[in-house]
């Protein structure tokens, strides 16, 4: 089988900004990343390209977010000292402004646009934008480190375009932003695996939110709870995910991989490893769609990087050597990190943990079986 025509959207610019030293989402996990996918020389792969992008334009923005609230973000924006206007979710502790933020911000979502025009228009079939899946962000505020909705962008532009679309969704926290742009069509497909509302944020994201009026059955949540392993994850997906997506059957699947679903991550509690990624991209892959993903949550800068790869060299065909390079593991040692593989062993919790994990899980499948399968399978 021939390689596939892939491409990675990616800018210098990225480096350009920063949430704060303090502040969990790190942006040098994008160019460490980079840097780890050029050692395993995944980035000069057969059929691929690296593509630059610019700020997306203001009208591709106004198809989701509110006109008051973009100019408040511009405003913000060009100011030299901080402010702040909670009303519109700015400048508190979670999304910080910052000099150039809707620069920054306009620039990811450029970065999104630019990876579903090369599906569109120019017949790629993986691309891979780093520094997308800011799911949270609302139509007028910001949220969960998210200012704009670059997938709801996106997907506005390809739906304009007569294009059905699947969005899938493994970051351990509820895509509610997107969830809100699409609630009520049935174009576009929504599927969120994420952990419980019930104690985590956005506090969004259960079962019976299955869409309205003409999306109804459209929008489907699987909300797993704490200690949810491998194995539980991966029989949500294949008795959930794998048969809706091949059963709407999409002209193109939009995929945030977030990767703060991961053990290691220090912002959720689930309990998977690179096992149960690496299979959902095989499984992603398999069904032969093109595919945009978008990277989404990450909260472990190693472990980010590493599950990136994995997804990169699985939508691309190539297995690469398990253990990381020795240029890059002695970079990461120098930054506090002891990681040697790139692959995680398949992971079992706790056996009264587990339990309670797999129960929940199974009552999630038993709703969205009775709930959404009748109207997308039949």
């Amino acid at each position: 089988m021939s390689p596939p025509r892939s491409a990675l959207v990616y800018s210098q610019l990225f480096d350009n900004y920063s949430f704060g030293d303090s502040h969990p989402f790190k942006l040098q996990r994008y160019q460490l990343t980079h840097d780890l996918l050029q050692e395993y020389g995944l980035l000069s792969l057969p059929g691929m390209e690296i593509r630059d992008c610019k700020p997306v334009n203001e009208e591709l923005i106004l198809s989701f977010h509110d006109q008051p609230y973009i100019n408040r973000l511009k405003e913000f924006s060009a100011a030299a000292e901080p402010r702040a206007d909670f009303l519109f979710g700015l400048g508190d502790a979670e999304c910080p402004v910052f000099k150039g933020l809707y620069d920054f911000a306009a620039l990811g979502a450029g970065a999104t646009y630019e990876a579903v025009r090369l599906v569109e228009e120019e017949g790629f079939e993986v691309v891979f934008n780093l520094a997308g899946g800011c799911h949270h962000a609302h139509r007028s505020k910001a949220s969960g480190f998210s200012y704009l909705n670059d997938a709801a962008i996106a997907i506005n532009w390809l739906t304009g375009k007569g294009r059905r679309v699947a969005y899938l969704d493994i970051d351990a926290h509820h895509c509610d932003g997107v969830q809100e742009c699409f609630y009520d069509t049935d174009q576009v497909l929504t599927i969120s695996l994420h952990e419980s509302g019930i104690y985590f944020f956005p506090g969004t994201g259960f079962e019976h939110e299955t869409g309205t009026g003409q999306g109804t059955g459209f929008s489907v949540n699987v909300p797993l709870i704490a200690h949810t392993d491998d194995a539980i994850y991966m029989r949500v997906f294949d008795e959930v995910v794998y048969p809706l997506l091949a059963a709407f059957n999409p002209d193109i699947i939009v995929a945030q991989i977030g990767a703060d679903a991961l053990r290691a991550d220090p912002l959720s509690r689930l309990e998977i490893t690179t096992h149960s990624y690496s299979y959902i991209m095989r499984k992603l892959k398999a069904l032969r769609i093109p595919v945009v993903a978008l990277g989404g949550g990450g909260y472990d800068l190693v472990g980010t990087c590493r599950a990136w790869t994995i997804a990169w060299a699985t939508m691309n065909g190539v297995e690469p050597d398990p253990l990381l390079p020795p240029e890059f593991v002695a970079r990461i040692r120098e930054m506090g990190y002891n990681n040697r593989s790139l692959l995680d062993a398949m992971h079992w919790s706790d056996e009264a943990e587990r339990n309670r994990a797999l129960g929940a899980a199974e009552k999630s499948i038993a709703v969205i079986r009775e709930r959404v399968f009748p109207r997308l399978i039949g």
